[in-house]
């Protein structure tokens, strides 16, 4: 089964369709498997699966991403349970709006989809705390994941909750519901590695209790080699199906950080080069959609609100080409090859020094994967009675062992180029600043020495105020020397913004490989009280590594001052007092009803570049169903509501490391691919049109730094313009129905928009890429014509690749291809 990630939604131009009873039961309901595959209904199945994580889109786009993962050729959709989501609180459980799961499973239920359900309650997925509620770490004895009573108590209520409420809804398989396959664990290996013994016996009892409250289905466990029978193993083993090839698009977005992107030759590589050795029935595209972190769900920390993850569906639910279309025809070349896939395992013989044949042979069918492994040279290789050219590091189909219908380095997908474009550029703000806190503040606690945050907050809000108070004698001598002293403040994480005397003194910050941080700077002190005001903030809890959960943040000191005439005086164990959260939010500045609550100011008086600043507007919603977001490249860190839900964190810090151009020959590394450096790790926040009203929205932005509000604008998602890169004699799935098929260019602008005119069309040598084309030393002079005529004013049109069309052969004996990039309006 291949897992992927799919989601797009609300920005359909199409209503979605009215809801469709479930399919009718069949005789048979059974889920098994053996070595060879998975078994439905006595079916031997390749199943094609994606990823949509419920909470990281909204109802309202959950029905258009199924039909998009359906559309690309996916059989089932797999998901993570979020017990922090679906548990705030011991024994109080929340199952609405995106947290809706029955609903989230009737949906794909109704599009005729499978599921894959992968209860944990463990998630890692870059999850705040990696699932598990903040409460959980202070139940008497906890540990987590590993043998220990607390927390095999607590997992198993949680489990037992789920599969009640599945099989209440009548909805595993063998209830005629479309549940599969279960996952109890995720990712479990390396840990159990770590600490051996407690860990066999806890992975021991994980799969004895999901066994044991029969499904009806199988359970998987995914990274764990040793799982015990019956559970299936998401790596290879001799009475389980080949399962658990786990390809990313690309790597997650965090803050700081530059941006991976993962060509999807670099995905379809690997992929193949599996599936032809051992029939892989489990690979999983991990993710074929993304998303988005809302609220405070980014884990970490340091992971941005983005869940992108270059994503064969970006964050905005737009399908993102060619990845997407090029997957979509891979999956239907394997889905031809099925018969032999299941049936026998390959033969592996040698076509050249770098390339290699696997051949399934069965009595039902026969299918080949032509490899060729060298990463710079192309090859042409004998097979059968055939002669067949591989580009360098690709893999071509075969499904009948003669018709040749699709190489990984060969496109057939259409490419776009989206840009955002203003929707609302001017807002008119207003602001409030924010107190700083005292130790005088009546609502905050006092106690003896530095306390570690989350055990403060119980992570109800990011922030907490560390505050105490510095006696300065008039005799100091940095009074008369003006040499201030040092302040050094050393915390756990992840970021501090420190205050004396209510004024702004500076701000330091860790990052994703080191939380940690410490702050030195020497601060004005006057004789007498002086107001020391720490303002800690978390960007994320930890959401995976042995033991996270004994991790810190927060301000654990030492806190020194240098430079007073007793030399360095330690703050760290004097008396301290706490605040939890910011004035802003005890007051809900940020909710519809409690913004009235504080004297907002505007025109000349607005708060520009001041730190701690409330800022609020109103605007209308922009015509038409393009994705929206908000562009906040003006402003530094903090975070965004629209008519009081959490769009999440922002934080607008420049990327470093270094970026270089793509490659998809070679092996991938994240070192390979890079993008933004130097630029926004994250400059667009999505909102979801299903949070907005035609008018009357209310925006409103905390800014912990200091920023400029006067450049925040709305944008919409456009396509600007659609390109097709195509060689002549390339494989094509048309083939398989017509061997005399020649390659087409296949372009279509989005709903709503037509094609208004050719950009770009060159038959023969053409450089560069989408957006980027220009002709070569080959070119044929009528490339133009067949799109001028077949195209414009069309949504979408076909134009065949080959020498007649374009007016003849422009450079003969040579390999040619088509570039046309044609603009959408």
């Amino acid at each position: 089964m291949f897992s992927f990630l799919v989601r797009e939604g609300e920005y359909s131009s199409r209503s979605p369709p009215p809801p469709r009873p479930p399919p009718p039961l069949p005789l048979d309901t059974s889920v098994t498997y053996d070595h060879k595959s998975i078994i439905i209904n006595g079916q031997r199945r390749i199943l094609i699966s994606g990823s949509i994580h419920y909470p990281r889109s909204t109802p309202q786009m959950w029905p258009d991403l199924i039909q998009k993962a359906k559309d690309g050729g996916l059989d089932v959709i797999q998901t993570y349970v979020f017990w922090n989501g679906h548990e705030p609180s011991p024994g109080q459980y929340y199952f609405e709006d995106r947290y809706d799961l029955v609903k989230f499973i009737k949906t794909v239920q109704q599009a005729g989809l499978y599921v894959h359900l992968r209860i944990g309650p463990y998630v890692c997925a870059e999850w705040n705390f990696g699932g598990f509620p903040v409460w959980l770490k202070y139940v008497p004895g906890m540990e987590f994941r590993t043998d220990n009573a607390p927390f095999k108590a607590a997992m198993q209520k949680f489990t037992e909750k789920i599969v009640g409420m599945m099989k209440g809804e009548k909805l595993f398989h063998t209830q005629g519901g479309p549940i599969i396959l279960s996952q109890i664990e995720n990712e479990y290996g390396p840990v159990e590695w770590e600490i051996h013994e407690p860990g066999k016996a806890y992975m021991k009892w994980a799969a004895q209790m999901a066994v044991g409250l029969e499904t009806g289905v199988p359970w998987i466990m995914c990274k764990q080699e040793d799982a015990p029978d019956p559970i299936v193993s998401s790596r290879t083993a001799k009475t389980n199906p080949k399962c658990g090839l786990k390809l990313g698009p690309a790597g997650e977005s965090h803050f700081h950080s530059h941006n991976f992107k993962l060509l999807l030759k670099d995905s379809n590589f690997p992929l193949l080069d599996r599936q032809s050795r051992v029939s892989i029935t489990d690979p999983q595209f991990f993710r074929y959609h993304g998303g988005t972190n809302f609220g405070r769900t980014s884990g970490g920390p340091f992971i941005a609100t983005s869940y992108d993850y270059d994503a064969p569906i970006d964050e905005f639910g737009l399908i993102k080409e060619p990845k997407w279309g090029h997957l979509r025809d891979l999956h239907k070349a394997i889905k031809l090859c099925e018969p032999a896939l299941v049936s026998v395992d390959p033969t592996v013989t040698s076509l050249g020094s770098n390339q290699e044949a696997h051949v399934f042979q069965s009595n039902s069918g026969c299918a080949a994967f032509l490899a060729n492994y060298d990463p710079k040279s192309s090859a042409t290789v004998k097979f059968g009675n055939s002669q067949y050219y591989l580009p360098a590091w690709s893999v071509s189909i075969l499904p009948d062992c003669k018709t040749e219908v699709f190489n990984t380095a060969r496109l057939g997908a259409q490419s776009a180029v989206r840009y955002m474009m203003p929707a609302v550029s001017k807002f008119n703000w207003q602001s409030y600043n924010e107190e700083t806190a005292s130790a005088d503040d009546s609502d905050s606690t006092t106690m003896t020495g530095l306390w570690e945050q989350v055990n403060v907050t119980r992570d109800t809000t990011d922030y907490l105020w560390y505050m105490t108070d510095v006696n300065i004698a008039a005799n100091e001598g940095f009074l008369k020397s003006g040499q201030n002293p040092q302040l050094t403040v050393m915390s756990a994480g992840h970021m501090l913004h420190v205050f004396v005397n209510g004024q702004f003194a500076g701000t330091a910050y860790g990052t994703l490989s080191n939380p940690k941080l410490t702050f030195s700077a020497n601060v004005k002190l006057n004789a007498g009280v002086n107001k020391i005001s720490l303002l800690s903030v978390a960007m994320g809890l930890p959401n995976v590594g042995v033991h996270y959960e004994t991790w810190n943040a927060g301000v654990l000191g030492p806190v020194t001052l240098k430079g007073l005439n007793e030399g360095t005086r330690d703050l760290s164990k004097q008396i301290w007092s706490y605040k939890i959260g910011v004035k802003g939010e005890t007051l809900g500045v940020n909710t519809l009803t409690g913004s009235s609550s504080v004297d907002w100011i505007e025109g000349s008086l607005l708060a520009m570049k001041s730190p701690l600043t409330w800022y609020k507007a109103t605007f209308n919603t922009p015509a038409g169903n393009e994705p929206l977001a908000l562009d906040m490249s003006t402003m530094n860190k903090g975070q965004i509501w629209i008519n009081g839900q959490s769009i999440g964190r922002y934080a607008v810090y420049k990327a470093t490391g270094s970026c270089n151009d793509c490659d998809y020959a070679g092996t991938y590394t994240e070192k390979k691919c890079r993008s933004q450096c130097g630029e926004a790790s994250q400059k667009w926040y999505h909102v979801p049109r299903s949070w907005v009203k035609p008018s009357g929205n209310t925006v409103v932005v905390f800014e912990e730094m200091g920023g400029d509000p006067s450049g925040i604008s709305l944008v919409k998602r456009t396509t600007g313009s659609v390109c097709a890169d195509v060689y002549e004699g390339q494989p094509t799935l048309d083939s398989w129905t017509n061997k005399a098929a020649k390659p087409k260019a296949h372009l279509w602008c989005p709903p709503g928009q037509k094609i208004t005119q050719i950009k770009f069309a060159s038959y023969g040598w053409p450089k560069g890429r989408c957006g980027y084309f220009s002709e070569g030393s080959c070119h044929a002079h009528k490339s133009y014509d067949a799109f001028q005529k077949n195209c414009v004013g069309q949504q979408s049109c076909s134009v065949t690749v080959s020498p007649e069309v374009f007016g003849g052969d422009p450079c003969p004996n040579s390999v040619k291809k088509l570039s046309v990039e044609v603009l959408c309006n």
